[in-house]
């Protein structure tokens, strides 16, 4: 379905506008989310434009090396203008710097995958990780979206909000069901919020993705304000039942160390 700019009627586009633009960072948007890259129609599907409008837009992106067409795939994808235009946001963030080397030393710690990820327009996005060394890993893609009820980061963020803006969030995103685990009653949530607040740490049983578990803590800055959370990430077969309290602390003193190496502080939170 094509978006519409802040709700108005077509054609009655708010000051500031521009509906092309718009239109062509949707493309953009979807490239960005499949590794492999995208067909022209599934990709003007995906967007909500004519297949026509869409490769004019396309073609526009790729003169300016933002998109690629791979005449061996017929596919399009992510262009390095998009990732050089992308690295220009890095630096300004002091975040993923103080919280590298700390998702190192967790990673070496427990084995497994580290994720960092922020709250975005309701969504947990995925900042940066650090990769397991075993053979059989799971992984986050900086980059990549989860919704916050269905993900350890998630919890670990929706824990920390006031009770308006978590229910602002289901009211906008709702609970959808991705696995049989999933949480999808707005009473069984709160329940497992104020277990985060409770343990300072969030659990994700299989919730996102069927085989995998992730254990999750918030970061704060120096307001006490959640700005990120920090993870392990790893298929159950590792992850065990017995295993979560070890690496829930394990991430809750590693989610203090980044919050303490921005300068920041929660006095409200378990941990």
């Amino acid at each position: 379905m094509a978006r519409k700019p802040n709700g108005r009627a077509d054609g009655q586009a708010s000051a500031g506008y521009v509906k092309s633009l718009d239109k062509a960072l949707a493309l953009l948007e979807q490239i960005g989310e499949i590794d492999d890259g995208l067909a022209l129609s599934d990709l003007a599907q995906r967007a909500g434009l004519p297949p026509s409008t869409a490769h004019r837009l396309l073609t526009t992106l790729e003169r300016r090396r933002f998109v690629q067409f791979d005449n061996a795939t017929r596919r399009w994808c992510i262009g390095v203008q998009a990732f050089t235009v992308g690295s220009a946001f890095l630096p300004r963030r002091d975040l993923i710097r103080s919280a590298l080397p700390f998702m190192r030393q967790l990673m070496e710690e427990s084995g497994e995958t580290t994720n960092l990820a922020v709250e975005s327009n309701g969504e947990a996005v995925f900042l940066a990780h650090v990769e397991s060394h075993e053979m059989m890993r799971a992984s986050s893609r900086p980059g990549s979206r989860v919704p916050l009820h269905g993900s350890g980061v998630g919890k670990a963020l929706l824990s920390t909000m006031p009770e308006r803006d978590i229910s602002r969030i289901l009211h906008k995103h709702g609970l959808r069901r991705l696995t049989p685990n999933t949480i999808v009653s707005p009473a069984e949530l709160r329940v497992a919020l104020a277990e985060v607040r409770e343990n300072g740490y969030g659990f994700d049983n299989e919730e996102h993705s069927f085989g995998v578990r992730c254990v999750a803590a918030p970061i704060f800055d120096e307001r006490g304000e959640a700005v990120a959370a920090i993870s392990v990430l790893g298929p159950t077969a590792r992850i065990s039942d017995e295993r979560i309290a070890d690496l829930g602390g394990r991430v809750r003193r590693a989610a203090r160390l980044v919050t303490a190496e921005l300068g920041g502080h929660s006095a409200s939170f378990a941990g």
